[in-house]
């Protein structure tokens, strides 16, 4: 006997039946023995079954199949392996960028070297730990005046993925000089299912160097991150390509002429930043995509990033900012000073931009031409990049710049203070003449999965303003609200 419930599912599937063949009785479309009735039972027979499994039988659908995008928890520190490429030159030296954003509780990250130095004797806490990379020497290199570390630096790909780490979704790939927005990458990841095969990262800022390699490869100093299931195939077929392209100058060529044999394109992230470029920062930093950032790259080439620093002072400094709101380090927000006729460009953690008169928003977009070309020969020239340019100005009375000099925090909220970087010798001139001080209050910027696809640019208000200092509240824009001067 049936239970009613697969009764009415058997006495449904009979009225369908008799509702396809409604001119014969359905004990004569069951029981008259022709062959061409036997063909039609078969059938019928088979239709049945594959729609008592689909829709009737539970035990058919497995936890994997029924198992969408919107059920996985979200993407964790602990959900990505670094795999950061050094040498036993180099290793020791780059340890202070890599102390910035390793944490040992909480990231897990491996260098590879060529050989142990001597000053490696001692493990560091404060640094991933360190292995040796395998032989490579089987393997061709033939690039006139390159390095084959190029060899050794991309099979790490092989090597990371061959420790069988557990609960691994991601591996990212960066050098020791590439500098890692942790939470950062965390938020960008997590817009991605690492089921799928993704190759994710971004090219150079010069078009010089992206038309000598490729415009769709994820340059390997400004770091990319390839899907574990991505990974596990890549490291499987590796040793092939190292083969085929001996030809190439650097590791990511070889990675990407891999990927690009198995079908899979690059996704471009643009907080990924290989940084082809030397000296003064300022202009790519003050005026960075609405996407957060990610990496930076070649940071020996780069002058400290504020007055009176070095380097890796410099750094630390803005990693006091980065630790309290990573997603809104580097964001610019422009406010309007109507009474004043005033401009205020904020690069929240690193410093303000004031100016005199009404500056569109658009204008205030393009990278100011701060910095030097990545080749020493080469002369600066607007085409040269893969963004707009506009010129910084030559006269340092007309840089009103207010550099970040501390923060408070109290739950979720950041006050933060930047001091004017005063000039001498500079006549007084207009409504910022006094000006030396300008804080900042916001409150830290969280967006889920879905705000991180398609992020706004938010606003600012002038809370109070007096001849010697500013204070600038961040917040939400408006669903209708325009960042312009109204008049």
């Amino acid at each position: 006997m049936l239970p009613k419930k697969k009764q009415k599912q058997t006495t449904a599937f009979h009225h369908r039946l008799t509702h396809l063949f409604p001119r014969m009785p359905l004990r004569r479309l069951l029981l008259t023995p022709t062959l061409s009735t036997v063909k039609t039972i078969l059938l019928l027979l088979s239709a049945a079954f594959i729609v008592y499994t689909l829709f009737f039988n539970s035990s058919f659908h497995s936890p994997s199949l029924l198992c969408s995008r919107s059920t996985l928890s979200p993407t964790t520190r602990r959900h990505i392996v670094f795999a950061i490429a050094s040498s036993s030159n180099f290793w020791s030296r780059r340890k202070p960028y890599v102390r910035l954003w390793y944490n040992r509780n909480s990231t897990r990250a491996f260098a590879f070297v060529d050989r142990i130095a001597p000053d490696f004797a001692s493990a560091d806490p404060s640094v991933p730990p360190v292995i040796v990379s395998n032989d490579t020497s089987r393997f061709p290199y033939t690039f006139r005046g390159g390095l084959r570390s190029a060899i050794r630096v991309a099979r790490v790909v092989k090597e990371i993925v061959e420790r069988n780490e557990q609960d691994v979704r991601w591996y990212v790939f960066g050098d020791d000089d590439t500098l890692f927005f942790v939470d950062n990458l965390v938020k960008t990841l997590g817009k991605y299912d690492h089921e799928r095969w993704y190759y994710i990262g971004s090219n150079s800022e010069s078009y010089g160097q992206n038309l000598k390699n490729s415009f769709d490869m994820a340059f390997g100093g400004g770091g990319f991150a390839i899907s574990h299931s991505l990974a596990r195939v890549l490291a499987g077929v590796l040793d092939s390509c190292l083969t085929r392209y001996g030809h190439l100058y650097g590791s990511d060529a070889r990675i990407w002429s891999c990927l690009v044999e198995l079908g899979v394109g690059l996704t471009h992230e643009p907080g990924f930043h290989q940084v082809d470029m030397r000296g003064n920062l300022f202009g790519l930093l003050s005026a960075h995509a609405l996407s957060p950032i990610i990496t930076l790259h070649h940071l020996d080439a780069m002058d400290p990033i504020f007055p009176n620093m070095n380097n890796t002072q410099a750094l630390h400094h803005l990693f006091e900012a980065v630790n309290v709101d990573p997603g809104r380090i580097f964001q610019q927000i422009v406010c309007y000073d109507r009474s004043h006729s005033l401009t205020i460009s904020v690069s929240w953690g690193f410093a303000i931009q004031v100016f005199e008169g009404n500056r569109l928003l658009p204008d205030l977009l393009s990278l100011q031409r701060t910095f030097m070309s990545w080749r020493r020969a080469a002369t600066i020239d607007a085409n040269q990049y893969l963004f707009n340019i506009r010129e910084y100005p030559k006269d340092p009375c007309k840089r009103n710049i207010f550099y970040m000099q501390n923060l408070r925090t109290s739950k979720n909220n950041a006050l933060t203070n930047y001091t004017r970087k005063m000039v001498t010798d500079c006549p007084a001139s207009g409504a910022i003449k006094n000006l030396t001080q300008i804080r900042v209050f916001s409150q830290k910027l969280e967006l889920d999965v879905e705000e991180m696809k398609a992020p706004r640019r938010q606003c600012c208000d002038i809370i109070s303003s007096s001849k010697e200092s500013m204070l600038l509240e961040i917040r939400q824009c408006g669903v209708e609200e325009l960042i312009s001067m109204y008049f």
